[in-house]
């Protein structure tokens, strides 16, 4: 049996040695990087937790298939819940409030776990110059720097290669089946 496979099946069942194995070899990663993106200690913890009951309540519901590891795949669970707590304290500090029960908030964060899936899932589809130009737009690189470090002739033709790239992108998630049920919620 994979690790991941361990991972899986110990959270499914609720195994308390491998709910504790999840937490000694994956916690510190998270709390590093809630600390680091204006967190505290019992931010990470409770973004842990609930990345937890996520996970349990989507392998209660249907096979859950991850692509990458299981640690990639409850890293990147945990950092799309700190996003979502960071954008609620922003809102909340423009005097918009909005209240929220727990079932609710975890819909949220499951229906966004599974755009997020889609997503990744798509854009590994892509060629792997699209990849690169779209994972260098995305971490905020310039177009002046996408034209040196791929060569090309002007920023127009760099605009053009994230245009065709983005346009692609968008088809392949828009054609699968999980985007329509995805938005239909």
């Amino acid at each position: 049996m994979s690790n991941d496979t361990y991972f899986i099946e110990g959270l499914r069942t609720g195994d308390k040695t491998v709910l504790q194995e999840v937490y000694n070899r994956f916690f510190s990663k998270v709390k590093t990087f809630v600390l680091r993106n204006n967190g505290a200690i019992t931010d990470a913890e409770d973004v842990f937790h609930n990345a937890l009951i996520q996970l349990y309540i989507r392998l209660k519901n249907r096979e859950l298939v991850i692509k990458s590891s299981f640690e990639a795949y409850l890293f990147t669970t945990c950092k799309n819940l700190w996003r979502r707590e960071l954008n609620k304290k922003r809102v909340t500090k423009s005097k918009v409030v909005e209240l929220e029960d727990k079932e609710t908030e975890n819909a949220f964060a499951l229906l966004e776990q599974e755009q997020w899936e889609l997503y990744i899932e798509k854009f590994q589809l892509l060629s792997e110059n699209c990849r690169k130009v779209l994972t260098l737009l995305f971490n905020g690189i310039s177009y002046d720097e996408i034209v040196n470090t791929f060569s090309y002739a002007s920023k127009v033709v760099a605009r053009q290669r994230v245009f065709k790239c983005k346009t692609k992108l968008t088809k392949l998630i828009q054609e699968d089946d999980k985007f329509s049920k995805i938005k239909k919620l």
